[in-house]
């Protein structure tokens, strides 16, 4: 399982990246642009789930749209999934104890490159893959 510290290990090794607390939870910034952050399940997101509700701990993170996260949870919905809440967003949610640290790697570094602003982007480019 992949813990906390290792998102914000991950989060924090991207150029420009802080950490901060808001109402008890840990964001990653780039450029005080939310990223990735960890998202308690609510009880109206638990209702709405139902049994399919996780019960370790989840992230939101951003895509680029919702073509993509659309992908994202068709390829791996043990792992991605969404709610009501975050229609007409580009972001996903993250089962964290199903994420494995390559996925992790892919979600933070894609999640930063849509927020990071263009010139940062350019004097730091992501590694193909």
């Amino acid at each position: 399982m992949i813990s906390l510290d290792e998102v914000a290990t991950a989060c924090l090794a991207l150029p420009e990246t802080t950490e901060v607390v808001s109402r008890g939870a840990r964001q990653w910034r780039v450029k005080d642009k939310l990223f990735v952050w960890e998202r308690p399940l609510r009880r109206k997101d638990l209702e709405e789930l139902g049994d399919a509700a996780p019960d370790g701990p989840v992230l939101g993170a951003r895509v680029p749209d919702e073509g993509a996260r659309a992908a994202l949870i068709a390829d791996q919905p043990d792992v991605y999934f969404t709610i009501s809440h975050f229609d007409g967003y580009p972001a996903v949610l993250v089962r964290l104890d199903e994420l494995d640290r390559a996925g992790l790697a892919e979600l933070v570094e894609d999640a930063w490159a849509c927020r990071a602003p263009r010139r940062l982007l350019a004097e730091h480019p992501l590694a193909p893959r």
